[in-house]
């Protein structure tokens, strides 16, 4: 035995924080870490420099209980009495477990990266993600009819979480092509608050009209009528059959008054003429055009600089992220206990200027590699 085994009990109890099916023989698997245990020893030997590589065995139970759950389930034609019989198997579990413990875990391929999850740009908003996703998750959700605000800030908070993550993984454009959906994210939840029901019903509506178009709809007569629905819309918006998708997606903006009433300069049924125009926030279209081409995987997305990009999608996120909060707490600061939203304050107080510092660092790193006259980041209030 290795000196860094744990008990049996302690195995026991790992399993029940993880939730491993109670189908597990845990006898069995408690066996297999403790051969697992004692095999890196061995590998140590054949390859000394994983010897000075510090073994976190936890992260090993996990991998073999995986792999043995994956096993089970993948192969419905062996019974577990068979395959704990079977000295091949066991081979095989530890072979796979300490392999994927290794690779993953030491030997992983690392992309460059600006920052890591201690820098303050991103601990900072990664805490102040967590706090409002916390309170948020004390809502219901998922039921258009009465939740949709709090499910479009739900997602818009989580991309922006998503976003950290993948920056703090050196994965700047990935990051910077998701920023593109939050944008999309917070420029719906901008016209849904700014024109209230109307619009907001409308938009639910074309979300039924989005499902019969994806065939999601059971009833072919159901179908059918919400067909006839989308053509007489699309008609009295003076569409054709071709834009049907466009009016499907878009058509919830007629409802706005000042669309309507043909108010909204150069008004299109689209995203940036559409949604981002009556968002008020259409000085983002270059960034957001910038960010298609990399979700489009155009030469920008392979031939990238990985520092500009990095500062662009960090600081496009924080100004999303300020629209956000200011969002959650016109709607829905209010609602919650009087204890929450002192611990909100309190937490706003402390973070909330450490956030300014982080975004302004950022916007003058940027400067300094572009210069003052950015065109990606132009913005014109």
């Amino acid at each position: 035995m290795t000196e860094y085994s744990i008990s049996k009990e302690q195995f026991n109890q790992l399993l029940d924080a993880i939730k491993a099916s109670p189908e597990l023989s845990r006898d069995f698997l408690y066996e297999c870490f403790c051969d697992a245990l004692d095999s890196t020893e061995y590998i140590k030997e054949e390859a000394p420099v994983i010897e000075k590589m510090n073994l976190n065995p936890l992260t090993l139970a996990l991998y073999l209980v995986n792999e043995h759950h994956f096993y089970l389930v993948s192969h419905p034609e062996s019974s577990q009495e068979s395959l704990i019989k079977d000295e091949g198997y066991e081979q095989l579990l530890l072979s796979l477990a300490l392999d994927k413990y290794y690779t993953n875990e030491h030997f992983a391929f690392k992309n460059q990266n600006f920052a890591n999850r201690f820098d303050p740009t991103i601990s900072t908003l990664s805490l102040y993600l967590n706090f409002i996703l916390g309170m948020l998750s004390r809502y219901s959700s998922g039921n258009p009819n009465q939740t949709l605000f709090i499910d479009v800030m739900k997602k818009g908070f989580s991309m922006a979480q998503c976003i950290l993550n993948l920056l703090e993984n050196g994965y700047e454009t990935e990051a910077f092509s998701t920023w593109r959906t939050l944008h999309e994210n917070e420029c719906i939840l901008q016209v849904l608050m700014k024109n209230g029901k109307p619009v907001v019903e409308a938009y639910i509506q074309h979300m039924k009209y989005a499902l019969a178009f994806r065939g999601g709809i059971p009833s072919k007569e159901e179908t059918d009528a919400v067909f006839l629905e989308i053509k007489e819309g699309m008609k009295a918006n003076d569409l054709k059959s071709k834009d049907m998708k466009r009016f499907i997606e878009y058509g919830w903006l007629a409802a706005i008054p000042e669309v309507k009433n043909g108010e909204v300069p150069d008004f299109k049924f689209n995203f940036r003429d559409g949604v981002e125009r009556c968002a008020g926030l259409r000085n983002y279209a270059k960034v957001y055009e910038m960010s298609s081409e990399i979700a489009h995987s155009s030469p920008l997305l392979i031939y990238s600089r990985k520092t500009y990009f990095y500062l662009v999608t960090i600081l496009n996120l924080y100004e999303s992220f300020f629209r956000l909060e200011k969002a959650f707490k016109l709607v829905y600061f209010s609602s919650i206990p009087e204890e929450a939203q002192v611990k909100y304050n309190s937490m706003k107080n402390l973070y909330y200027g450490e956030l300014l510092s982080c975004y302004n660092l950022q916007k003058n790193r940027l400067n300094q590699i572009t210069g003052n006259d950015n065109k990606a980041l132009e913005k014109k209030d």
